[in-house]
């Protein structure tokens, strides 16, 4: 691929703009995000706060830990810390830098301020409104989208912004849709390593260390602990172990950052830390590490391109496919072994639900890269799932518009349903 042509840059501009630091579940850091911005519009802080969420956010705050808040959980404690300790500048590391004494008040300040959350009537996936109130001064912040996409703001009754929203079939801008895993893969083969090396190095350093402090600590329900413990050695199991493990400190309230991929940390882990592991114990070149690293985060991105950022299909199924397409390549896979890995790992595990942000998501992302490898041991087999069986249409791009129209429409009312049995309706 010619360097800077059309695609090479569409490659490089997505990877810039999804592979950024967060710390914390995302979602729950978009809350905080939003409270710091009221907080600051305000000047003061507020005495009383008004909250309207979509679904899909609620139900991924409910049950994760929110970190640099002495382990509270939910919507209140995420706003509670952003209006006590966030700076926004810093955007979805918003409360990275939280002092013992502000931990302290942001639990007074959850106890003593009134708090109201509402369902959003818009309709759409990840739309979150944040109106604070002092005395006769109020503000208002509304992000939408995306999780740090500010498309309202007002002090008072005059409005400073007021953009205009879309409401798409998915969140997917113009420049992901014209993706497809040929140019994936041509990319990752033809990139200028300087190009990416400064946003690789990044994600190798932050997912890697929350997945080895995963390992060490006791961190949610364990599950790459478990993983590791089993009496069977393997690099596959390894590979496995580490990437529960991220996710087991991620959503337990590790103050520690990872890169993020399509808006996720768990998806970010996912996508990255079964290919470092890999290519580190097979001992691959770093341009090779940097590669296969190139494509496992575009498969992830592309996959998640017709679904949405939040829906009920569990975005480790993408990642984790992702991922093992990364290893495909780094024991030297051509594009048909990769096509057919991702088809394959598509067949077996899609359509895992959602059902927030919670310690469960480490298990799931381990049935994912299980899946994904046995999706690979398919095709060094011989053996693929075939056009007509199931969602696998002739074609993985078509497959992969299966899955985003199954995840984004076919589970709508999926979605709706894990909401009520979440908040007991």
């Amino acid at each position: 691929m010619e360097r800077m042509s059309d695609k090479y840059r569409l490659c490089l501009n997505l990877l810039e703009n999804e592979l950024i630091p967060a710390m914390g579940c995302t979602e729950p850091i978009a809350f905080a995000y939003a409270a710091a911005l009221a907080r600051d519009l305000l000047g003061e802080r507020p005495e009383r706060v008004e909250i309207t969420a979509s679904g899909n956010l609620i139900k991924n705050v409910k049950s994760v830990t929110v970190p640099n808040t002495g382990g509270l959980k939910g919507i209140p404690a995420a706003v509670a810390a952003g209006i006590v300790a966030g700076k926004a500048e810093n955007q979805l590391t918003v409360i990275a830098e939280v002092t013992e004494e502000q931990k302290t008040e942001i639990r007074e300040y959850l106890e003593t301020t009134p708090m109201e959350i509402s369902l959003a009537e818009s309709g759409l996936v990840l739309d979150l409104g944040i109106s604070v109130f002092r005395g006769e001064q109020s503000a208002a912040v509304r992000i939408a989208n995306q999780h740090t996409r500010v498309v309202f703001r007002r002090k008072n009754e005059t409005v400073l912004q007021d953009d205009p929203v879309e409401r798409e079939s998915s969140d997917a801008s113009a420049g992901h849709r014209e993706l497809d895993l040929k140019t994936i893969y041509e990319f990752a083969e033809s990139v200028e390593i300087g190009d990416v090396r400064e946003i690789l190095d990044r994600q190798i350093e932050y997912n890697m260390a929350i997945a080895e402090e995963g390992m060490r600590g006791f961190w949610g329900a364990q599950v790459g602990r478990v993983i590791d413990g089993r009496s069977e050695q393997s690099l596959r199991k390894r590979c496995v172990s580490m990437a529960a493990a991220g996710s087991d400190a991620r959503m337990n309230g590790c103050e520690m950052p990872v890169v993020i991929n399509s808006g996720s940390g768990n998806q970010g882990i996912t996508a990255s830390v079964p290919v470092i592991v890999y290519g580190r114990e097979i001992g691959v070149s770093q341009e090779k590490m940097y590669r296969a690293l190139v494509l496992s985060n575009l498969t992830a991105i592309y996959q998640k391109t017709g679904i949405g950022r939040l829906s009920a299909y569990c975005g480790a199924v993408n990642a984790g496919a992702a991922g093992v397409c990364g290893i495909a390549y780094l024991e030297g896979g051509d594009y048909r072994c990769i096509a057919h890995t991702l088809v394959n790992t598509l067949a077996i595990c899609s359509g895992m639900i959602c059902d927030g942000a919670k310690a469960s998501c480490a298990g799931k992302i381990a049935m994912a890269v299980e899946a994904g490898f046995l999706g690979y041991e398919m095709f060094r087999n011989g053996q693929e799932f075939r056009d007509g069986e199931g969602i696998v249409k002739k074609g993985v791009d078509n497959t992969v518009d299966n899955v985003g129209r199954l995840g984004r429409i076919g589970m709508r009312q999926t979605d709706v349903e894990i909401l009520h049995m979440m908040i007991g309706q």
